[in-house]
């Protein structure tokens, strides 16, 4: 006789639990991953002036910053996971325009960021919608430790794919996109979960902006991502081209940030120690200890064998702030301005391609190319300060917060 149970579990969608949106994040991460040194080094390779790569992730920086803020407007007429499937798709479409190359590559590279702030504002209002706060931090580091993976292993195949046959780190991205669009329907997720019936149309995320500067707790946690992320654009676009213009080859660059990348597998340990420190003092310390070890960078320029190493050390702070820089934001937003919010933090990513290839493009009118880690450390040093006026017990469960005001017998 035939289980007529079996029928049902195949029927039941998969739960939406921490461990579901960490597989398919981990997904989403190897449809980046395996191209995160080889775009920079493509681009670099058809326009081959650092201050051309710049203006070229610029533009791209500014018009996927237009295409996110209007996500949220789109899904007022293509529900969230048609706006999802879009994102996956233009990262087909972006592969595809790379492959081509010559001119198509600059708009491959402009697909490709478009889907991956679609893919993350979706992502993240559907990790608002069916994760507790309490289990945030959790979910953020299941989710890198799940990416650890592709992108430690990624950067260098990437390159040694891309010296084999130009197209193969491209078909492989597309590769893993369609697998994260198949894991995303059979999750079933939908369009979210209705909090309340809507008593109006969802207003343009613009008018959101006035709520967002009205509440200071998103500003400096939206800032902080930004800030992150400038490290982060700076360590995996400029660093490779310095070592090639150093004479150390281009594939240096993505054995460094596989190394890097590497540590992700620490980040239960970062969390276990963030949960007994708060949120505060990781953010805090994530940030000053990258910022000394950029500026270091830039001393320690004329050996450039030092400033790649302070600059690998400096990533593995940027590894704890990826656990823990987005959880100020994510812990002060209403639950119903989950999908405009998302929006307005998902802007982070496109703000900080706009400011690092602008900044950069500045300081190689007077400075050489490490001048680039100076004015991203100091960068990262203001967000420290920053962190500090946090609340010290940010983050900290509240019957954490009694068991530490208890006295020690």
């Amino acid at each position: 006789m035939f289980d007529r149970s079996l029928i049902l579990r195949l029927r039941r969608a998969p739960v939406a639990d921490v461990r579901g949106f960490a597989l398919l994040g981990g997904i989403e991460a190897m449809v980046r991953g395996i191209l995160i040194t080889v775009m920079p080094l493509s681009v670099y390779r058809a326009f081959p002036d650092s201050g051309t790569v710049s203006e070229i992730y610029f533009s791209v920086g500014v018009m996927s910053l237009i295409a996110g803020m209007m996500v949220p407007q789109l899904t007022r007429y293509v529900p969230r996971r048609w706006t999802f499937t879009c994102g996956a798709g233009l990262f087909v479409l972006g592969n595809s325009l790379a492959i081509i190359g010559g001119p198509l590559l600059a708009f491959g590279v402009l697909c490709n960021a478009i889907a991956t702030v679609t893919v993350y504002i979706c992502f993240n209002a559907y990790v608002l919608d069916y994760i507790a706060k309490a289990e945030l931090g959790r979910s953020e580091t299941l989710r890198v430790f799940y990416s650890g993976l592709a992108w430690t292993i990624g950067p260098v195949t990437g390159v040694w794919l891309l010296d084999i046959w130009r197209p193969a780190p491209f078909l492989v991205s597309m590769a893993a996109a369609i697998v994260l669009l198949s894991v995303f329907w059979i999750m079933r997720l939908g369009n979210g979960r209705i909090i309340a019936k809507a008593r109006a149309l969802t207003p343009n995320p613009l008018a959101y902006l006035g709520r967002f500067f009205a509440q200071p707790r998103l500003i400096a946690g939206w800032l902080f991502a930004v800030i992150r992320s400038c490290g982060w654009w700076t360590y995996v676009v400029y660093v490779p081209i310095f070592a090639i213009e150093a004479g150390l080859g281009d594939k240096i660059g993505g054995m460094m940030q596989s190394t890097t990348n590497a540590f992700l597998f620490t980040t239960p340990l970062m969390l276990r120690w963030m949960q007994k420190k708060s949120v505060r003092t990781a953010v805090r310390t994530g940030f000053f200890a990258s910022a000394g070890l950029f500026v270091a960078a830039t001393v320690f320029s004329p050996i450039p064998s030092a400033t790649l190493a302070f600059m690998m050390a400096g990533s593995v702070f940027l590894v704890l702030l990826d656990i823990a820089a987005s959880l100020p934001f994510l812990l002060a937003v209403k639950p119903s301005e989950r999908t405009e919010m998302a929006a307005v933090f998902s802007s982070f990513r496109d703000v900080s391609g706009i400011a690092t290839p602008a900044a950069a493009w500045l300081v190689l009118l007077v400075a050489p190319l490490a001048g680039v880690f100076a004015a991203t450390g100091l960068a990262l040093l203001g967000a420290g300060m920053l962190a500090s006026r946090q609340h010290p017990q940010l983050g900290i469960r509240a019957s954490d917060r009694i068991r530490r005001r208890l006295p020690v017998a």
